[in-house]
């Protein structure tokens, strides 16, 4: 396959260090190990293609996935005489290349959600001109943008008079207006139509887009192209599907505006009409593998837009390792290189049995020896099913053990990812008097709260206010010191009115908190004080665009609302509010790109926690190649740097480090080596808390892009899942026939891996490296 195809210097460097010696699929890929690396590949391959086409046409993604290809590509622009700058270029194939001039080539903006203003910051035209006109030093005048605000609309209109909410209905392409203000949409979605048409004549005009690089979304879409977009579409306004706007709705302020936004895209035959481009897909992490596979594995269909690359000679996947897991290549590589080790005769086992819908006891050995990965298993015999399935009860039985006298400190990137992940497990751990719980969530999470929710509250807050119903400021001393005690009782008399089903009460004890949090952060000295912050804010929030970077003192207040819910989902177990660690790490910002974690502001918040606190045992989010949002991969970076400071200052070789995921993907049987038991009563205490306490996420405005609903459900899904996979191997009469009740009341399973200092900082070594060697 390989030698069909014509690979560039960087391409063969970069082929080279991966190590793979076969690529069957229907398009190339390059395989590198974590994220970071991606971008660094993907910037070597722009600058080598940029330095060969000074006067080419360039084609580049918006959103969060390009931030490494950006950084090391202005990192490489700046550095291309210096002595790393040398070396990187020499390691990758760039040693003899001249210094590319970007300032010739021609932009064309890939996509824009419709109608947006173009001087908002989550508006794709205002990131073009930010990170790829200004940031490469490229020509505004030469590049071909999408600007809402000029588009050509019915009687020379802006679009805030012909679509005034901002919603645009192309039922009126084939139906005839019932108003006149309908008659102007028709005639204004024409013109948009026309104006589509005549960008796509641009780009053919100069001969296509020479340099394509974008990103690929759960559903498979490629720019707006979302699943079933013909192969030869071009530039157009368009609707998306739900998975699309899920992933749209971190960058415009949740799904009921991204629901209810249109598109502008280029189309899937704009990014192939030249047949000498370089168009390159990128994606990241174990939750991209399985589109990934479908993508590179079935012949051209419209259901896959990403297999439209099949078209060019140089259409090309880059993928994290994680991102390649499930193609047959990895999965073959996998099985045929390297040591033989019982996680593979596992996986081979527990795959069969997926593979023919068998339960375990009924595989024979001639099913495994037809396998084409079963029969590599050595020592091959009518025992192996059975070591595979004792090897799970193991696991089993390791997740039905009752600890004691452990010091445990759960820790998540953001706000309900602890009780997503492994809720049922900790529930188990509270039980015992002798275990001493610390909860504590290392960035702020004000990104998902939404300014409808805080303006909401703050009006409440203002009602009681004026009803006298929050008294605590009229206490002399509230002002002074008042406010910032007894947060325990807050907490306390919430849940009571969770129990006693007192929903305006609840309300109550949010908006008791939202005014501690407002005099703790404005400083406010008196009741009229009060009153006018909580108007300032509502101001404030009004004048906002949904998806706006908000000032940090409104950032704050909605971090502290997130604070609270954690707060309420511990005390459901009696865990008290100074066992509840908020530590805000800086580099969490609101911006597009957040920053590295930086080993002062960053790892040493949570070397000081591991000191106070003293664990036996830490939980997170194990997500090192970036398959979540980047925050978790960021969170993980800063906690693997304080695990290994730490075990500088003290002996840590006793510490237990549990690897937990949740709602943005799972492990697989083969990967975790503790599994729980999750009867009906542990899920419903966690979609009841999850409902109860996590206010400002019940209605998902930032919702997975596989459920449109609540977080809980995602996870209660997974969990069943999980357990579907197992039983498929034991049988379902193991778990309905079983001596422990824990385990007949089986109805989902969580899967973590239970890990030393080493194995962790093993699996983390590449997040180490991408810490240290940073641009």
């Amino acid at each position: 396959m390989l030698s069909n195809y014509p690979l560039s210097e960087v391409e063969k460097h970069f082929l080279e260090e991966s190590g793979i010696d076969k690529i069957s699929t229907l398009i190339p890929y390059l395989t590198v190990d974590n994220f970071p690396k991606l971008g660094l590949l993907t910037a070597c391959r722009f600058l080598e293609w940029a330095a060969e086409n000074p006067q080419g046409v360039i084609s580049l993604p918006t959103g969060k996935t390009p931030e490494f290809f950006i950084k090391w590509t202005q990192y490489l622009l700046d550095n291309w005489d210096s002595k790393k700058g040398k070396e990187i270029r020499e390691k990758y194939g760039l040693g003899n290349t001249k210094k590319p001039v970007l300032k010739d080539l021609t932009f064309v903006q890939i996509d824009e959600f419709y109608p947006i203003a173009s001087t908002q910051h989550n508006s794709f035209y205002d990131y073009v001109n930010k990170f790829y006109i200004q940031g490469f030093g490229l020509s505004k005048e030469k590049a071909i943008l999408i600007n809402s605000d000029e588009i050509p609309l019915a009687q020379g209109k802006h679009y805030s008079e012909i679509f005034p909410d901002l919603k645009v209905d192309l039922s009126l392409r084939f139906r005839d207006p019932v108003t006149d203000l309908e008659k102007l949409q028709q005639e204004s979605i024409y013109m948009i139509d026309q104006w589509c048409a005549d960008y796509e004549k641009k780009i053919r005009d100069l001969g296509g887009i020479g340099f394509f690089l974008g990103g690929i979304g759960p559903d498979g879409h490629i720019a707006f192209n979302t699943r079933g977009s013909h192969i030869y579409s071009v530039t157009r306004l368009t609707e998306t599907n739900f998975e699309t706007q899920a992933v749209a709705a971190g960058d415009l302020g949740g799904i009921e505006v991204s629901a209810n936004r249109l598109v502008i895209t280029i189309g899937l035959d704009t990014i192939v009409y030249n047949p000498e481009a370089v168009a390159i897909i990128i994606a990241a992490g174990e939750a991209k593998a399985g589109i990934v596979k479908d993508s590179l594995e079935t012949k051209l269909n419209n259901v896959y837009p990403a297999t439209v690359l099949q078209k060019l000679k140089n259409g090309r996947f880059y993928l994290t390792k994680g991102a390649a897991v499930k193609l047959t290549d990895s999965v073959d590589a996998y099985y045929q290189k390297g040591e033989w080790t019982f996680e593979k005769t596992e996986r081979a086992v527990i795959e069969l049995c997926k593979r023919l819908n068998k339960y375990g006891h009924r595989l024979k050995l001639s099913d495994l020896k037809a396998d084409k990965y079963c029969k590599l298993i050595p020592d091959l015999s009518e025992e192996t099913v059975g070591q595979v399935m004792k090897s799970v009860e193991d696991k089993l039985a390791r997740g039905l053990e009752q600890e004691k006298n452990q010091r445990l400190l759960h820790t998540g990137p953001h706000h309900d990812d602890i009780s997503l992940g492994i809720l049922p497990h900790i529930t188990n751990q509270l039980h015992e008097p002798t275990n001493e719980a610390h909860f504590s969530v290392l960035t702020s999470g004000f990104t998902a709260v939404t300014n409808s929710f805080v303006i909401d509250t703050l009006q409440h807050t203002k009602k009681l206010l004026d009803e006298n119903k929050i008294q605590m400021v009229n206490y002399e001393d509230f002002f002074e010191v008042g406010y910032s005690l007894k947060t325990d009782k807050d907490v306390y008399h919430y849940l009571t009115n969770v129990a006693s089903e007192n929903e305006a009460a609840r309300k109550r004890g949010l908006c008791h908190r939202v005014v501690r949090a407002l005099v703790t952060i404005y400083g406010i000295k008196n009741k009229t004080q009060l009153r006018e912050t909580i108007n300032d804010v509502i101001s404030i929030l009004r004048k906002s665009y949904d998806g706006e970077k908000n000032p940090s003192k409104i950032q704050k207040l909605k971090g502290m609302i997130r604070e609270f819910e954690e707060e309420l989902v511990w005390a459901h177990f009696g865990v008290q509010v100074k066992n509840v660690h908020h530590l805000r790490l800086g580099f969490y910002t609101g911006d597009i790109f957040t920053e590295q974690p930086d080993k002062t502001r960053d790892v040493e918040p949570i070397v000081e926690l591991f000191r106070k606190v003293n664990p036996t045992k830490i939980s997170l989010t194990l997500d090192p190649e970036g398959s979540g949002p980047d925050t978790h991969y960021k969170v993980l970076q800063a906690t693997a740097a304080a695990v290994k400071k730490w075990g500088e200052e003290k002996d840590i070789s006793d510490l237990r480090i549990i690897g937990y995921r949740n709602v943005w993907f799972k492990f697989e049987p083969h990967e975790a080596n503790v599994v729980v038991p999750v009867s009906l009563g542990d899920m419903s205490v966690m979609e009841d808390s999850f409902a109860n306490c996590y206010l400002s996420q019940v209605n998902a405005s930032f919702p997975s892009y596989s459920h449109n609903g609540k977080f809980s459900t995602v996870a209660k899904r997974i969990w069943v899942s999980q357990l579907n996979d197992i039983q498929l191997l034991l049988g379902k009469n193991y778990f309905y026939l079983h001596e422990r009740a824990k385990v007949r009341a089986s109805h989902g399973l969580i899967f973590f891996r239970d890990m030393n200092v080493e194995e962790f900082l093993a699996t983390a070594r590449e997040l180490e490296k991408s810490i240290e060697g940073m641009i």
